[in-house]
């Protein structure tokens, strides 16, 4: 019964990140403390976190396969962002052994709103007026118009620091922030910017997930249950964003992060007071 509830959590996690770009461990690590002392044995923040890391290093592969097949993927952007996000990653995984229960919750709770509260202003905000310096990139879409966008190298490596970081500390995969960055600051278009998340997400989900494997943080038994259905929900998800606008199911998630993040801080709250 647990294995098939994990697959199902995999396929949902797996089908939704590849969808919007955010990675699945926004879904997994949350659901998996939920669960935690009910359908499964108690987990640590840290085990969750762990455990979340390693399954996306297979939902990102998988749905980076599949966008890269569609021409969705900026993979040299991606590497430069990776220089940035690799020292973070190690640092944020370092970071997680300091963090308890209470605390836990209520920083990925602060951190979910916030993060709800992005993709709700997302579609609302012009971006940021670029500068005609640094890369310089150009794209034609599936309806051939082009689209230019580019950045700064030297900011572009301080936001993936800081991406990296908060990606290994709550193990939600770095797209869940470099997505909107890449929209409102980059100018990426979104097809693009979802497509090259999922490749970060991947190769910042193995980095990270060797400081959790060599700490024991990762609970195999849960990975291996969670990594088909995470492989194949990918899959649909980068194939569904190919094809229809994913609007109705951006609010959809945007309103279960907001209320899994309020619960999240409210029940730290309450076991701090």
């Amino acid at each position: 019964m647990e294995f098939l509830l994990l697959v199902l959590v995999g396929l949902a996690a797996g089908f939704l990140g590849a969808l919007v770009g955010l990675g699945g461990g926004i879904i997994i690590v949350p659901l998996l403390l939920f669960m935690s002392g009910g359908l499964l044995g108690i987990l640590s923040p840290q085990m969750a976190v762990g455990t979340s890391l390693f399954t996306l290093v297979f939902t990102g592969l998988s749905s980076a396969l599949a966008y890269l097949k569609q021409g969705n993927v900026d993979y040299r952007s991606a590497f430069l962002f990776l220089i940035g996000i690799a020292p973070g990653s190690l640092v944020g995984g370092w970071a997680n052994q300091f963090l308890n229960v209470d605390a836990f919750n209520i920083l990925f709770g602060i951190l979910m709103v916030f993060l709800s509260f992005l993709l709700m202003i997302r579609g609302n905000l012009k971006p940021k007026k670029r500068k005609q310096s640094g890369v310089e990139r150009t794209y034609i879409d599936r309806e051939g118009r082009e689209h230019s966008y580019g950045y700064s190298v030297g900011f572009a490596l301080i936001v993936s620091f800081v991406v990296g970081f908060l990606s290994s500390l709550f193990g939600i995969g770095g797209g869940s922030l470099m997505v909107p960055v890449m929209l409102l600051i980059f100018h990426f278009p979104p097809h693009l910017a979802v497509g090259t998340s999922m490749l970060l997400i991947c190769l910042s989900a193995i980095i990270g997930s060797v400081t959790h494997i060599a700490a024991g943080h990762v609970v195999w038994i849960y990975a291996l249950a969670l990594i088909p259905g995470g492989w194949l929900g990918a899959k649909l998800g980068a194939y569904v964003n190919s094809r229809m606008k994913s609007t109705s199911l951006v609010m959809a998630l945007r309103i279960m992060l907001i209320v899994v993040g309020v619960k999240l801080i409210w029940d730290g709250a309450q076991a701090l007071v």
